[in-house]
């Protein structure tokens, strides 16, 4: 039977606690404006060049943010990503790691949640 649904991912959902908050420090790390919330205030999609969307949900204040990250973002430059993490006083979580394909470096956001940035390897 052929499956109904997309190999498509339509939007990645992020926990916080502090929507505000957040929207400031994924506004600053991404350079971009966060825009208004929506969902009575609850629910804030972050602007994205490509891919699946990003939200901010702030409906479950009582989440772990345990785990590895469940997405990452790409760079094409990233000596300059953990320069400007470190700039902005972001906790990294690791120090960049070559596995091959891609480097990495992971950090949390203000709610402790993991995430991730890759480079390809050339």
């Amino acid at each position: 039977m052929q499956s109904p649904i997309r190999r498509h991912i339509g939007q990645v959902f992020i926990p916080v606690r502090d929507l505000e908050r957040s929207a400031r420090w994924y506004a600053e790390i991404l350079s971009v404006d966060p825009g208004l919330a929506s969902h009575k205030g609850t629910i804030l999609d972050i602007p994205m060049e490509a891919g699946p969307g990003l939200a901010l949900d702030a409906n479950r204040a009582d989440f772990t943010a345990d785990g590895p990250p469940r997405f990452f973002f790409w760079t094409d430059d990233l000596a300059a990503t953990v320069a400007h993490l470190q700039q902005l006083g972001v906790r990294l979580t690791s120090d960049v790691t070559d596995i091959g394909s891609v480097f990495f470096v992971q950090f949390e956001d203000p709610d402790g949640n993991p995430l991730m940035v890759c480079q390809r390897a050339h």
